[in-house]
């Protein structure tokens, strides 16, 4: 059997979060870790070289405070204050600026950060959840409603209410038309 994948193309640490799809922890060891940075590559500071099982654990860490601070927040509720502090601190560890530059026809903003590329990658994730739990998207975030799903997103359309269409989507008109359809016993 297939191993479920992450959504991915939602808000950045909507993406993190979303790296535990059906109970598998795509993050858990670095081949999936790297995998999943594969699919972040536009987002996401390239890594020199092969992920170390720290590199890993740092991310399941981060992971996890994005997600101990999201959930209450999606609720109106406060998140953890050591969360948000974890999720600062990570930041403080690769400080980032913003470097301008000439495209030929306008001026660019491409964002940096110093330090080593894990401190890098851990930051820029830290950053991207400050930047969901205090931006207008916090609000409008769902969860999927397809059976067993947890994935969450960030619908464009309102009526929006499975991760996807093709998979959730499918396996709950799936069931309805099986329902509708069954023979009496």
């Amino acid at each position: 059997m297939d191993r479920p994948t992450p959504l991915t193309g939602e808000h950045l640490a909507l993406d993190l979060v979303n790296t535990r799809p059906a109970g598998h922890d795509v993050l858990l060891d670095p081949v999936g870790a790297h995998a999943w940075l594969v699919t972040q590559a536009d987002r996401l500071p390239h890594p020199a070289g092969p992920l170390s099982d720290s590199d890993a654990a740092g991310l399941r860490a981060v992971r996890a405070y994005v997600e101990a601070a999201l959930l209450p927040a999606v609720r109106g509720d406060r998140p953890p204050k050591a969360t948000l502090v974890a999720l600062t601190l990570a930041q403080r560890d690769a400080p980032g600026h913003d470097e301008l530059g000439w495209d030929g026809t306008r001026v660019t903003v491409t964002p940096r950060r110093e330090g080593p590329y894990l401190a890098q990658l851990l930051a820029t994730l830290a950053a991207a959840a400050g930047d969901l739990l205090s931006g207008p998207e916090l609000g409008r975030i769902r969860q999927c409603q397809g059976p067993d799903c947890t994935l969450l997103f960030i619908p464009a359309n309102p009526r929006r209410r499975w991760c996807s269409p093709a998979v959730c989507g499918n396996r709950v008109r799936v069931a309805r038309y099986y329902q509708r359809h069954k023979l009496p016993s």
